[in-house]
């Protein structure tokens, strides 16, 4: 797939639906050198997931049925909220797991929201069930090109913006994000993909040589829970990394949490602990820099549970 031409293309039908997020370089949380950070947790609903809706939504005819979608969470609310937008409806199965302050963000984009019992794996089971029953469009949370497109479309902006990091460390969740990134740098860029210790589908996947199976808890598994990391990111993760682009590193939950009181004690960013956990692999020293090499941090998230001013 020629990718710099389909996010291009992502980029251009969702402008206007989505939001440019700021950039900002600072130095600070004990590391010693300056990074630069995408403030990606601003985008609409909290998350990057709307870029990835929107593209979906738009570059195909959506049925009479609808919309389906299975989420962790920040998906759900994304697909939700572009649906809305759209004028179309959607049906939103979430695990019980995503925690009531993503379920009331759900909830409020106006779609019919089912909250399920266990994981995203056993939302998703039921999502695809009741697309097969009604033929409504399923919308992946991060294993469709459409998908991973729009998420590509963070980067492309991001280079747009100014970015001159050697290296970029983004957290992962099913893959779709890491493959947007993946997918537009194409070597580029130095990518760091880190996951949680306790929710590490890609590391897991690379050790094994395919996608596997691994269970799914801690501070993180309402955003970065995916029991199986989607076949576009490993395929592509396979090669960057073959071809000496891509280092996959894990962190513990008390390096995430450390990450995330530290971007709000310092920067006054309250960001969820998958928007934290890309600087979670800086604090904690899980990945570091050589001398003069120019770090980049992706927060990807700021769906906080509890809701802080509810």
């Amino acid at each position: 797939m020629d990718w710099t031409t389909e996010i291009k293309a992502a980029a251009g039908r969702i402008a206007g639906h989505i939001q440019i997020t700021p950039v900002m370089q600072t130095l600070g949380f004990g590391l010693g050198y300056p990074i630069e950070m995408k403030l990606e947790h601003m985008q609409h609903t909290g998350s990057f997931k709307a870029r990835g809706a929107f593209n979906t939504l738009l570059s195909q005819d959506v049925p009479a049925a609808g919309l389906v979608a299975a989420s962790g969470g920040n998906h759900g609310a994304a697909v939700g909220y572009a649906a809305h937008k759209l004028g179309h409806k959607a049906r939103i199965y979430v695990p019980e797991m995503a925690g009531p302050a993503k379920i009331a963000l759900i909830r409020n984009t106006g779609a019919d929201l089912q909250v399920v019992s266990g994981a995203y794996a056993n939302a998703l089971e039921q999502a695809q069930a009741y697309e097969q029953d009604t033929g409504a469009g399923q919308v992946h949370a991060y294993d469709a090109p459409g998908t991973v497109a729009g998420q590509g479309t963070c980067f492309a902006e991001w280079q747009d913006q100014g970015l001159a990091a050697d290296t970029v460390i983004i957290a992962v969740g099913g893959g779709g994000l890491i493959a947007g990134a993946m997918a537009w740098f194409q070597g580029a860029k130095k990518i760091i993909a880190v996951e949680p210790e306790t929710s590490c589908a890609l590391h897991a996947a690379l050790a094994a040589g395919a996608p596997v199976d691994v269970e799914v808890s801690g501070v993180a598994a309402n955003a970065l829970g995916a029991r199986r990391i989607g076949s576009i990111c490993f395929d592509l993760a396979q090669q960057q990394r073959q071809a000496g682009h891509l280092t996959s590193l894990t962190v513990t939950d008390t390096a995430i949490t450390a990450a995330q009181t530290a971007l709000w004690r310092e920067r006054r960013l309250l960001v969820e602990p998958a928007g934290a956990t890309a600087l979670a692999a800086l604090i904690s020293g899980a990945y570091q820099p050589a001398a003069g090499e120019r770090v980049a941090v992706l927060l990807c998230g700021g769906n906080i549970a509890p809701d802080p001013l509810a």
